[in-house]
């Protein structure tokens, strides 16, 4: 088994729980391209056996998110599972449509934003969370992000709740986005839910979640392999190069090998069957990952 499988992660599950039980499941080596906090629920790519090696061009993805912002309350995290630390009243003229749609639309386009404190970036070589845990404080620099598209979806004026979905750069968090969005409607918030609905190019109606994983692997083991994007069709989007025997002989045996073809990464095949992924830079033609 190579390549990628879409799991949905649930609620309260980590991405770590996610890894280990996909692991047990198909006994291949299993890695992610990016975590997603307990509290979050939606699309966890995870690579599968030789798909690990392709983690290095699948990390710098572009999200999408359907997220719950909760107004008229902070907490300590950014989300529901911290303490609250400070409470205002909403007013009517706050959850106007209008209102939040103009706020909304002031918010696309590249900024800077200031992660959580709750966060695992690291500061000096320790996790800012770590910091948080011991009452210390710490300067957290800002990072560059961009907000591609942001959507109203639902206003909820019972319970001071705003949906909203949001396209945006690898590095965001969606937890200081919405007290950013709070901030600039005059009031305090956190994130009280939160769905991934898209990573780069893979979307939520190719997910599949967990207990349906082990129904499948319960039922036939081998019919997992169905539900994993193998290494080929991942890279459908590059061009090919064609090796003859010889050739295919040197190339896998880590000899670079000259070629008309532009830098870039290319899928190898060999009297047309897949070998895996080249690199060619500057004319020379060299394996990076190898069936």
């Amino acid at each position: 088994m190579n390549g990628i499988i879409i799991i949905y992660k649930p609620k309260g599950w980590t991405s770590h729980d996610i890894v280990a039980k996909v692991k047990n499941l198909t006994q291949e080596k299993v890695g992610h391209t990016g975590t997603l906090d307990p509290l979050a629920t939606g699309v966890l790519p995870l690579l599968i056996g030789k798909g690990t090696l392709c983690s290095k061009y699948l990390i710098n993805h572009d999200k999408k998110y359907k997220v719950t912002l909760k107004l008229g309350k902070k907490t300590s995290t950014g989300d529901e599972e911290g303490e609250i630390i400070e409470e205002q009243n909403v007013s009517e003229q706050i959850l106007e449509q209008s209102n939040i749609e103009e706020v909304l639309k002031k918010i696309i386009g590249e900024q800077e934003q200031i992660p959580p404190i709750y966060s695992a970036i690291k500061v000096k070589g320790k996790k800012l969370y770590e910091y948080a845990r011991n009452n210390q404080e710490v300067k957290i620099e800002p990072r560059k992000i961009t907000i591609y598209e942001i959507n109203l979806l639902k206003i909820d004026k019972t319970n001071n709740e705003i949906q909203f979905e949001v396209k945006c750069s690898k590095g965001t968090y969606i937890r200081s986005l919405c007290e950013d969005i709070a901030k600039a409607l005059g009031a305090v918030g956190y994130m009280k839910e939160l769905e991934r609905t898209e990573v780069g190019d893979f979307k939520l109606e190719q997910s599949i979640s967990i207990d349906d994983l082990i129904s499948i692997s319960e039922s036939d083991k081998n019919k997992i392999e169905e539900k994993i994007i193998g290494i080929e069709e991942l890279f459908n989007n590059l061009e090919n190069i064609e090796l003859n025997k010889r050739k295919l002989q040197l190339f896998l045996n880590g000899v670079r090998l000259t070629v008309d073809n532009k830098t870039g990464l290319y899928k190898i095949y060999s009297n047309n069957t897949f070998i895996g992924i080249g690199i060619v830079k500057d004319q020379l033609l060299k394996r990076d990952i190898i069936l």
